[in-house]
C-alpha cells in the first residue's frame, strides 16, 4: 500500500490564511457592488447648471466622472438655474430637491453677493433652504462664496461669515469658496471673467472632492445635517 505522505503544519496554516484572505476580498467585492448607487443633487445658480460650457463639462458632469474614477457609486444630478439668487433656490426647492435624492450640494449666493443683495436676505434664504433639508434628514455639503471688495469692508465680513456660520448651525460639511484657485485666473475662467471654463470648472472638483467624498461618507454612515 502507497503511503500519503501528511502536509506539513506550516503548510495548512498557508492554506488556511490564503482561504480566509480570498473569502474577506471578495466578501468586501460583494458589499461594494451591493452599495446602492447615490443620488447627490447639485443646487445651484450658473456655476452648478454649466454657463458657457457643455453640459459633458459642467460642475455635476465632471464631478460624477471624478468621483466614479474613485470607486464611488453615484449619480450627481445638475439641479443649478443660471441667474439664480438663494431666495429663487428657495421658491424652487421643492421640485429642485427630489424626493429621492440622498444628499444635496448647496452652492447659492454668488448673484446674491454681485448683485450687493442685503446678506441678512441671502442668510435667511439659505437658512430656509437647510431648515428644509434637515426635515427631510438630509446630508448637506456647503459649497460657500465669498464677496468681492468692491461692496465695502462691512458688506465683505458680514457676507463672508453667513456660510461658515450656517455649517457649524446646521453641522453642515462645508467646502469655504466654491471659486478657490479659480477666481481671478484668466486662464481658468470665460471671457466674462465670472464664470469657469471647463478646465477651470476641472480644478473646482479636484479641490471640492475631498468634501464630497466626506458627504458620502456621511449618506453611507447615516449622519445627516440638523440645527444645532
Amino acid at each position: 500500500m502507497t503511503r500519503i505522505p501528511l502536509a506539513a503544519p506550516w503548510a495548512i496554516a498557508l492554506t488556511v490564511v490564503a482561504a480566509a484572505v480570498t473569502i474577506g476580498l471578495a466578501s468586501a467585492t460583494a458589499t461594494a457592488t451591493a452599495a446602492p448607487r447615490l443620488k447627490i443633487v447639485a443646487f445651484g445658480d450658473s456655476l452648478v447648471a454649466g454657463f458657457g460650457v457643455k453640459p459633458s463639462e459642467s460642475f455635476p458632469a465632471q464631478l460624477q466622472a471624478a468621483l466614479e474614477a474613485r470607486g464611488h457609486k453615484v449619480e450627481i444630478v445638475n439641479s443649478g438655474v443660471s441667474g439664480d439668487t438663494a431666495a429663487a433656490g428657495l421658491e424652487r426647492f421643492d421640485w429642485a430637491v427630489p424626493d429621492d435624492a440622498n444628499a444635496v450640494i448647496l452652492a447659492l449666493g454668488a448673484n446674491d453677493m454681485l448683485t450687493g443683495r442685503n446678506p441678512e436676505l441671502t442668510r435667511k434664504a439659505l437658512t430656509d433652504i437647510l431648515d428644509r433639508l434637515a426635515k427631510r434628514n438630509l446630508p448637506v455639503l456647503i459649497a460657500g462664496m465669498r464677496s468681492t471688495r468692491n461692496w465695502g469692508e462691512d458688506y465683505r465680513t458680514t457676507f463672508d461669515t453667513i456660510y461658515p456660520a450656517l455649517a457649524e448651525r446646521y453641522r453642515a460639511e462645508l467646502y469655504p469658496f466654491m471659486l478657490d484657485g479659480v477666481a481671478m485666473e484668466r486662464a481658468l475662467n470665460q471671457p466674462d471673467g465670472l464664470h469657469p471654463n471647463p478646465n477651470g470648472v476641472a480644478e473646482i472638483v479636484r479641490r471640492i472632492l475631498p468634501a464630497v467624498e466626506r458627504l458620502i461618507a456621511r449618506v453611507r454612515g447615516g449622519t445627516a445635517a440638523a440645527p444645532g
